[in-house]
């Protein structure tokens, strides 16, 4: 559901930020800052933090309790460009002349298109993530938000259903959404007042949520994702017992009669790849559809990796089927090569398709549809399909993320055992 950013944004980019000026001398941009890439709904603030021991630059952004590192970090006179290269991802900032603060830009792929979101950064000694709060609108509300809660989004194309898991200390609040397509991964930010705040960037993400607790004891506000997607959400406590989200092994159904999953693409190096090669036949096979681009197939990945490294002697094998963002083989050949690089995926690695999701679907006839990346599907010894997993619970969902790879083990284990 989420949308193209609008043009616009890139020449409100170009347009706000001064021409680059000389370094100022001796002046390296290490330290702490509190950083935000700029949303029509306001600032999307995360932590950055620039280093070095001696040695080059490296620097990471924090979102809660994950650090992410950016995979390089160059200076050029007073021109910072931060990467996310697994993501195409990256910012490129001037650093004024006082040291003190840097804007910029942050661009990323995003199907076929480059869109460009403002970006700034000003140090700071103590990081707050997000700036002082107007005057307080909270008497009569709810003085903790912590908990579960059944969220419903509502954009132009309907309704879709989340639960929130938070945890606040303090002021600081900290959580994430679980949908029925993934998680919004590490969430960080604050409550008070009757005003929730929380956001994430982490390279593939830029997320903002803002909400105020009602009277009724509810929330109500806004989602922003990047620069061009917006939605209204509001949610109540959960109920004990009773899930607001589907059953994620029920979502994708399989549509061939005889009960098996077709597919032909080539690996990396062009050679095509089929599970009727001998390599899969009386083997259990995960069917991993993914992409380099998706943050939660990145969380998704180092299980795998795990669960193959495991039970390949056992019988396991797993292929992952990468859509990719342009359709370029060239280009997405080697962002696939850098994911497998980043995660030491060892398993087979092959080029399907786009990650528009019609037209992955299109390429997977056998399914009900690709709803979701990533998703998973569970072959047995004897070639037919088992079942069927849509999304990822990440680890920054906590318990869901725990229960999620058990899953995983018991079914693995009872597909090896028949």
């Amino acid at each position: 559901m989420r949308r193209p950013l609008p043009l616009l944004l890139a020449a409100i980019a170009l347009a706000s930020f001064p021409p680059a000026q000389a370094a100022p001398p001796g002046r390296a941009p290490t330290g702490s800052w509190r950083a935000a890439v700029v949303s029509p709904g306001g600032d999307i603030p995360f932590g950055l933090v620039i280093e070095t021991n001696a040695g080059p630059l490296s620097a990471y952004v924090v979102n809660g309790d994950e650090k992410a590192p950016f995979t390089s970090v160059t200076l050029t006179g007073s021109t910072l460009t931060l990467r996310f290269d697994h993501y195409d991802s990256q910012i490129v900032a001037t650093i004024s002349p006082d040291g003190g603060s840097m804007s910029g830009t942050w661009t990323k792929q995003a199907g076929k298109d480059r869109p460009v979101m403002p970006f700034t950064a000003r140090r700071v000694t103590a990081p707050a993530r997000f700036d002082p709060r107007g005057a307080a609108s909270g008497a009569g509300v709810a003085a903790d938000v912590s908990g579960s809660w059944d969220a419903v989004f509502k954009d132009d194309d309907g309704t879709s259903p989340a639960t929130a898991e938070l945890k606040l200390t303090g002021e600081r609040l900290l959580g994430t959404f679980l949908t029925p397509t993934g998680d919004y991964r590490y969430l960080e930010g604050d409550y008070g007042a009757g005003l929730l705040r929380l956001s994430c960037f982490d390279g593939g993400h830029a997320f903002l949520f803002i909400a105020k607790a009602r009277e009724d004891g509810t929330l109500a506000g806004d989602f922003w994702s990047r620069g061009g997607y917006h939605a209204t959400w509001t949610a109540a406590r959960s109920k004990p017992s009773v899930s607001a989200l589907p059953d994620a092994f029920s979502m994708t159904a399989l549509k061939n009669p005889t009960g098996r999953l077709g597919f032909s693409f080539p690996d990396l190096d062009g050679k095509k790849v089929s599970l009727a090669d001998a390599r899969f036949r009386g083997k259990v096979v995960l069917v991993d559809v993914f992409g380099s681009w998706c943050p939660n197939c990145n969380d998704q990945a180092p299980v795998l990796e795990e669960l193959y490294a495991k039970y390949h002697a056992r019988g396991l094998e797993i292929i992952g089927l990468a859509y990719e963002m342009t359709g370029d083989a060239a280009r997405d050949a080697v962002f696939v090569r850098k994911y497998a690089e980043r995660h030491h995926v060892s398993y087979p690695l092959l080029l399907a398709g786009t990650s528009d999701k019609a037209e992955a679907s299109a390429t997977l006839p056998d399914l009900s549809g690709v709803l979701a990346f990533p998703t998973l599907v569970f072959v047995g010894r004897d070639g037919g399909v088992k079942a069927i997993h849509t999304g990822f619970a990440g680890p920054g969902t906590g318990a869901h993320f725990v229960e999620l790879k058990a899953q995983y083990v018991k079914r693995i284990e009872e597909l090896l055992g028949s």
